[in-house]
């Protein structure tokens, strides 16, 4: 609609300044800001009052009979696609029947994956444990040897 940069902006801003003074240029701002909004909030109400009408007449459908005819592959293609995402959402794993095979595999797969994870945790803190033992291991080695430096 409009083009306004930050150099036209800026003009726009000294201008307003000169104009009309520091003391009253907030209030000047706040109330542009505010018809701004209102004009926004009407061109939204007035755009999603023609899409809603638009929708009641049909529009939307007529639109999509002249793309399929204007574009019978893309139509192909995008019937193909809402297949493919109709097929996925029949596969989803939560909406599996327990008592079905895919649902014992998935039961197999979940208690090997929790398995999985027992052995990562107690794998590392074992590792922890044998890091931790060797720095107690040399702290005393080095107290030790402080002591022996100490004495001498």
């Amino acid at each position: 609609m409009f083009d306004l940069g930050w150099t036209e902006l800026l003009v726009i801003g000294i201008v307003a300044l000169i104009v009309v003074g520091p003391k009253d240029l907030p209030v000047l701002f706040r109330n542009v800001g505010r018809f701004v909004g209102k004009a926004r909030g009407m061109a939204r109400e007035f755009s999603s009052a023609m899409n809603e009408a638009a929708d009641q007449a049909g529009v939307n459908e007529i639109k999509k009979g002249l793309n399929a005819a204007a574009n019978p592959v893309g139509s192909a293609m995008d019937s193909v696609n809402e297949a493919a995402r109709d097929v996925a959402k029949s596969l989803d794993p939560t909406k599996f029947d327990p008592d079905s095979e895919t649902g014992k595999l998935a039961a197999e797969r979940a208690e090997q994956a929790k398995k999985i994870q027992a052995t990562a945790a107690r794998s590392a803190a074992e590792r922890k444990a044998k890091e931790a033992a060797d720095a107690l291991v040399k702290a005393e080695a080095a107290e030790a040897a402080l002591n022996t430096e100490s004495k001498t």
